[in-house]
């Protein structure tokens, strides 16, 4: 049986769709605005700060949505609803344990280091806390996973589009990875977030209509808890159900691999220290916007499991054979299925056209993150230093051309490999979790040294990588799933890149205190007022800031068990 990580995104041919000119009429106007959107934002682009962060300028709802809209590739959705149609709802653990806290964690902790010391990335704020062998050394590994991500995200849409509509690959490859090139080089980062908040709304405009009359056609939430109680057993629709450790079930992983695994190291891993959504809330027009970011980005974060989730579940249900030769259907097939069984023309073409939108954000959001930190990180302060900022403007939209050639060449490179949502996935585990330890160690701790940042996220990602490959890949450790190895393999790059740090920290000297000011926690940065400005005191003493979190996390912590 295929699992939705293992296996190809080959869609079954089967499964084109019969869209008409009003389907292909509505992706039309789509297209049309999103250069429109990209034409606009041009006139607000004068430096080098407003094409990189869009000046600094958005409130927090567009810069909340554009976070939560980066995350949702289509890749995600295809991938979420194949997990539903194979584990039930195990799903929810990768919204609810997997994402919601370290939004929280994100918004109220770590963003008043990133946007109080004025970084223009992820990697900069490196070069701050440790030196520069930390700050080239993430900087390479970001952007060249940047590209690789990008890539994933332009092939797989190629084969969507190949399989619902016809269309062959290169068509779809060149076509999507051209009106990226164009909106981005026109606007830079502000026409990305505005085509990632339409993109938002259109992504829901496509799944709601799935999510409802899927539903419908399966008798409910009762009928459909009652099939696949019947079919797939009781622990299908729940939560928590045979995750006990020493049992046995499809997801390959235990109630600790999945709070510590998925729900500490990969997500705070991913959601902390991936530019590609940071960025956007150092976008924000101030610290307090830049912090309820990702707090209003968790809000539609804690529903938006439910539709990808209950597509898959009901394709499990009306397809109990589903993943199965039997069947003619692979788990990635769910919501295409569904779209060609439930959705009339015109809804059929909001369908197709929220997928393209959703790849299209996926790719956008990882090109724009990749020309700041290869023109801010790489560029101007190791290749071509103290030119005008106009030139870095020219540069930047230069680059984004080339990344955006790459990643169609990475595309074609994906193709060659037979497990691309597996390896979508482990690629966070490999760069985002050594960082992030890497982070929090700096962050927390004065004492560890300007070297340590280095030699920790050499060895987590080092180590993450030996585990996959080599421990895992050649059975010298028995893990039941690649998803299972995933979880490992980021615990086991955690607690290498964390021990390193501690053990060079001790035998070389830590930086001078007052370099540490605001960069770390219990520091305040030499420019902050005194006492502090609205907005800028510690987030334990904001009552609204503490709200917005709570009632968050209070949701996030209920819903899950009430499976």
């Amino acid at each position: 049986m295929q699992t939705p990580t293992d296996s190809h995104l080959y869609l079954a041919a089967q499964l084109r769709l019969p869209t008409n000119w009003l389907d292909y009429t509505i992706l039309a106007i789509y297209f049309v605005v999103v250069l429109g959107i990209g034409f606009a934002a041009r006139r607000s682009v004068k430096t080098s700060l407003d094409f990189f962060l869009s000046g600094r300028s958005l409130p927090a709802w567009i810069t909340g949505l554009a976070f939560i809209s980066a995350n949702l590739a289509a890749t995600e959705i295809l991938g979420m609803a194949a997990n539903s149609a194979q584990y039930g709802a195990y799903t929810v653990h990768w919204y609810w344990i997997g994402a919601i806290p370290a939004m929280v964690f994100l918004g109220l902790v770590m963003m008043p280091f990133y946007y109080g010391s004025k970084v223009r990335s992820v990697p900069e704020f490196l070069l701050l806390r440790f030196d520069r062998g930390a700050h080239l050394l993430s900087s390479i590994l970001f952007a060249f996973a940047a590209i690789l991500i990008a890539g994933v995200n332009l092939y797989a849409l190629a084969i969507v589009v190949e399989a619902l509509l016809g269309w062959p690959q290169w068509v779809a490859i060149v076509v999507a990875g051209a009106f990226v090139l164009a909106y981005i080089t026109l606007g830079g980062l502000s026409s990305a977030i505005y085509n990632e908040v339409l993109q938002f709304f259109v992504i829901l405009a496509a799944l709601i209509p799935i999510t409802v009359l899927g539903l419908r056609k399966a008798g409910g939430w009762s009928g459909l808890t009652h099939k696949l109680t019947a079919t797939h057993g009781a622990n299908f629709t729940t939560a928590w159900g045979g995750t006990g450790i020493g049992h046995a079930n499809p997801l390959g992983a235990n109630w600790l691999t999945i709070v510590l695994g998925l729900g500490f190291v990969l997500s705070f891993g991913y959601w902390t220290t991936n530019f590609a959504e940071v960025q956007r809330a150092l976008s924000a027009k101030n610290l307090s916007a830049g912090q309820r970011t990702p707090l209003i980005a968790a809000y539609p974060k804690i529903f938006i499991v439910f539709l990808v989730m209950i597509p898959g579940l009901v394709a499990a249900a009306l397809v109990p054979k589903i993943g199965t030769s039997g069947s003619g259907l692979q788990y990635n097939d769910a919501i295409p299925y569904l779209m060609q069984e439930l959705l009339p023309n015109g809804v059929l073409g909001i369908a197709v056209t929220g997928l393209l939108a959703a790849f299209m954000a996926g790719m956008a959001a990882n090109v724009s993150s990749f020309n700041t930190v290869f023109t801010n990180d790489i560029w101007a302060k190791y290749v071509v230093r103290g030119r005008e900022d106009a030139y870095y403007v020219r540069f930047g939209r230069l680059i984004t051309v080339v990344g955006v050639l790459a990643s169609i060449g990475t595309a074609f490179l994906a193709s060659s490999f037979s497990n691309i949502m597996s390896y979508l996935q482990t690629l966070f585990s490999f760069f985002n979790v050594p960082m992030f330890v890497v982070f929090i160690v700096g962050m927390f701790w004065k004492r560890a040294s300007a070297k340590s940042g280095f030699w920790g996220l050499l060895a987590g990602t080092v180590t993450a990588m030996i585990n996959y490959f080599v421990l895992y890949k050649k059975g010298i450790i028995a893990i039941p799933s690649d998803q299972g190895a995933n979880f490992v393999s980021a615990i086991a790059g955690f607690v290498a890149g964390a021990v390193v740090m501690v053990a060079v920290s001790l035998f070389t000297k830590p930086k001078p205190a007052q370099e540490l000011q605001g960069l770390v926690y219990g520091t305040r940065s030499p420019g902050m007022s005194e006492p502090p400005a609205p907005g800028d005191e510690a987030w334990y003493r904001r009552p609204a800031l503490l709200g917005w979190g709570a009632v968050v996390l209070a949701a996030a912590c209920y819903v899950p068990f009430s499976f």
